[in-house]
């Protein structure tokens, strides 16, 4: 006869044998033996201050790694508050595996306290939504879960787990199923062949890379393939840096506006090849108004259907591999014109504005240049969801994939901060900076508290306008008036301080950077306040507004 072992033991086993390395979450009474359980594991539990972190920092850990980040909490309002990190997730393509606790199986169906039905709640907003309902169930369960959500199109899973299968007794003999990779895909030969017969009548070629790349790891792929048949190259914000932005082909990130100036780089493109874009991150509409351009659809995976993107031939496999099948099989090339020359000038001439507006408040573009130049080429800024989103996303020159992360499938306010710890634990090597409006700060500010405790050493520079500023822009440009945007703040520096951290203000626009640079040296956690001048949104939307014809 076996003997017996703990549930919540055989639990973190098999996320032991996922290779995961944080859980990121709250305890509650119903799931203490599996937080008891982890005290005794390889995996380091981060205790957060509020679930909505956890799932953000398990979301931003799984972006980075490529391997699921985990998110726990107990049952009803605990799992309930995942539900945002979980969704922006799934949204953004993310891998994260949320667990929680449920109500013991000898009542979940009947009425009583704290039942909601968790499964059907997450279900929606995940790839898969899922209770166990036998502890001998976990090994199947768990590496399912884990293999669902990191295959492409990665995304959230949710696991409820009640409370009496978490405590039940199992026999030792059950074990962690090995873990099984999926193998990247040849592309299809035929469709290689489409598409450089497509590529061979093609006048002005362009590509547009997006997230898929940037998880494919396929920087270097798509580098060879732009210089190799001299292709100019745009991104989605959510693919920045899988193209440097110095490199000569580069065309910027596209997003913004509908013709800000990266999209001049598209007014004449008659072919448009997507490596690696998903249409959540960008609409085609604003670089195919017409539906008219013939698009090369390169990715793991089949392309949505939308008006403005028919696909002419898509490449469906590996996507370093396709790039250079595609490339090889392509017998020409062409000559990147003036108008990629011309977009990096303007955007280089904007940066240089900056960097000499010495206007108090900042101007946003003030802000973007200090935080360039403080910043190292594979340090890492989150950019929160709002007006500086918009400033960072557009105008920050990114080199590397990956560091410049932007909310753009969900765009959830309030995830940079405790996103940031978890893009610190993933890269401890690097130097992370949360840069983030006044109203997402207080939206998750209390996992300042989290990094303190747990010595993660991050930087949060505010952008302070005592508004939502985004939406004042967008009811100005609108309605030509705002309303019901303003709020109070409290003294951040005090704020700050009051957990423990480095507490800092800026008074000056010649503050900045070095109080920057003071601040991202600092040995443990830092904040930094930065009075932003948003009259500079509606200058900018005038001016790109009057850009009207191709270069």
């Amino acid at each position: 006869m076996s003997t017996q072992a703990d549930a919540a033991k055989l639990l973190v086993r098999t996320l032991e044998a996922e290779g995961v390395e944080y859980v990121f979450g709250i305890p509650g009474e119903e799931n203490i033996h599996f937080v008891q359980a982890l005290d005794d594991s390889s995996i380091r539990y981060v205790l957060v201050r509020h679930e909505q972190g956890a799932a953000f920092m398990a979301e931003i850990y799984g972006r980075l790694t490529g391997r699921a980040g985990v998110a726990s909490a107990t049952l009803g309002p605990g799992a309930i508050n995942l539900q945002l990190g979980v969704a922006d997730a799934q949204t953004n393509s993310t891998p994260v595996v949320a667990i929680s606790a449920q109500v013991g199986l000898d009542r979940i169906y009947k009425e009583s306290h704290q039942i909601v039905d968790l499964v059907s709640l997450f279900r929606p907003i995940t790839k898969w939504s899922e209770l166990v309902p036998t502890p001998e169930a976990l090994p199947e369960i768990v590496r399912k879960a884990f293999k669902t959500a990191q295959t492409e199109r990665p995304g959230a899973v949710y696991l409820a787990i009640p409370e009496d299968v978490e405590s039940a007794s199992v026999s030792v003999d059950l074990k962690p199923l090995p873990v099984n990779v999926v193998q990247p895909q040849e592309p299809s030969a035929a469709q290689i062949a489409r598409a450089a017969d497509v590529l061979a009548m093609a006048k002005q070629p362009v590509v547009l890379a997006g997230h898929g790349a940037t998880r494919a790891h396929a920087s270097e792929a798509l580098v060879h393939f732009s210089e190799k048949l001299g292709l100019p190259v745009a991104t989605t914000f959510n693919g920045k840096g899988v193209f440097p932005d110095d490199h000569r082909n580069a065309l910027g990130a596209v997003g913004f506006m509908r013709h800000d100036y990266v999209n001049f780089g598209f007014d004449e493109a008659d072919v448009l090849i997507a490596v690696g874009y998903e249409l959540q991150e960008f609409d085609p509409v604003k670089v195919n108004p017409n539906a008219d351009k013939k698009i090369i659809h390169i990715h793991a995976m089949p392309a949505e259907v939308d008006d403005h993107y028919p696909v002419e031939v898509g490449i469906q496999g590996d996507i370093s591999r396709s790039l250079r099948a595609l490339g090889d099989a392509v017998h020409r090339r062409w000559d990147v014109n003036g108008t990629g020359r011309r977009i990096r000038e303007l955007m280089r001439d904007e940066l240089a504005q900056g960097r000499s507006e010495d206007g108090f408040p900042l101007s946003p573009r003030r802000i973007v240049a200090d935080v360039r130049e403080a910043m190292g080429r594979e340090d890492i800024v989150l950019a929160d969801t709002g007006a500086v989103k918009m400033w960072m996303a557009r105008m920050y020159p990114t080199y590397e994939p990956n560091t410049l992360l932007v909310s753009n499938g969900l765009s959830s306010m309030g995830f940079s901060v405790p996103g940031a710890l978890a893009a610190k634990l993933a890269h401890p090597e690097r130097r992370v900076l949360a840069a983030t409006g006044d109203g997402a700060f207080l939206m998750n500010s209390q996992e300042l508290e989290t990094a303190v405790r747990e010595n993660i050493p991050i930087t949060v520079l505010i952008w302070e306008d005592d508004a939502y500023g985004l939406i004042e822009w967008k009811m100005d440009l609108e309605m030509g008036r705002s309303s019901n945007i303003k709020f109070g703040n409290p003294d951040f520096v005090a704020y700050a301080e009051s957990f423990g951290a480095h507490g800092y203000r800026v008074n000056s626009a010649d503050e900045l950077l070095p109080t920057l640079r003071k601040a991202l040296a600092d040995e443990g956690v830092s904040v930094v306040t930065v009075p932003v001048d948003y009259s500079h949104n509606m200058q900018l939307t005038d001016k790109l507004g009057e850009l009207t014809d191709p270069f």
